[in-house]
């Protein structure tokens, strides 16, 4: 069920078993998109990654990381110029991190920044409470033509959302979002071919456990119902989405 599927939000490296989750996608041929929370787990992730066809590795710096780690966002540069994927970046306005929300604009503004300079970068960015401050930036720092934006379980308004279609922003789903009222009207609002599947695991559960890869099949499920498509075509189309994003950021979508 989930072969030629697409996880483009997946946090790999904090299940107990890694590598053998890497050997599960890579056997599935399910296209992964493993995100570092911090950018000192770079280096063990591109190395799995790197060895295979379907599983991507992003570099990252979580805003939710940022008041203990932002110096960090100098070892982010330096290992900028080994992938062409980013994250998970972004900004965490909700209680719990909005007093870090100042030195998280700093350091969202330093990644865009550069990463409109270095060109061809797929960013995968967490927005929590922050759509608005996230789009700014965006517009601000990353033109779609030095870079492109996915929007991972974007909780926005409507309008916003639009905002981000009209920026050339790409949208992630996943189940959980599919399964919430106020974020079905806004999913079912956005174009069809901005949008991606992800689990955002092991964030999100799956019954009893935490959800894996191979369970992003119940994504493109509900995405199916919410659109009245088949199934099979609606993970068609999100492939077709994901090497439309690929083409444009000059990726090899092979």
């Amino acid at each position: 069920m989930s072969q030629g599927l697409i996880d483009f939000h997946c946090h790999l490296d904090l299940y107990p078993d890694h590598p053998a989750l890497v050997d599960e996608c890579e056997r599935l041929g399910l296209r992964t998109l493993t995100v570092t929370t911090t950018p000192k787990a770079w280096p063990r992730n591109h190395a799995l990654a790197s060895q295979t066809r379907y599983v991507r590795a992003a570099l990252g710096l979580h805003p939710q990381l940022v008041a203990d780690r932002a110096a960090e966002v100098s070892i982010w540069e330096l290992h900028l110029d080994e992938t062409r994927y980013v994250g998970e970046v972004g900004l965490d306005a909700g209680p719990r991190f909005f007093r870090s929300l100042d030195q998280q604009k700093l350091v969202f503004d330093h990644v865009l920044k550069t990463c409109s300079r270095r060109g061809g970068k797929i960013l995968t960015v967490h927005s929590i409470r922050a759509a608005k401050a996230v789009l700014d930036a965006v517009e601000a720092h990353l033109p779609a033509s030095r870079g492109r934006v996915v929007l991972h379980w974007f909780t926005g308004s409507t309008s916003e959302a639009r905002r981000a279609t009209d920026l050339g922003c790409y949208f992630s789903v996943n189940a959980e979002m599919l399964r919430n009222e106020r974020a079905k009207s806004m999913i079912a609002g956005l174009p069809i071919d901005r949008v991606l599947t992800e689990t955002d695991g092991p964030f999100t559960r799956t019954g009893d456990r935490p959800a894996r890869p191979a369970d992003v099949a119940t994504a493109i499920d509900l995405l199916a119902d919410l659109r009245r498509s088949n199934r099979d075509a609606t993970a068609r189309q999100v492939t077709k989405n994901l090497r439309t994003l690929l083409i444009a950021a000059d990726i090899d979508p092979d």
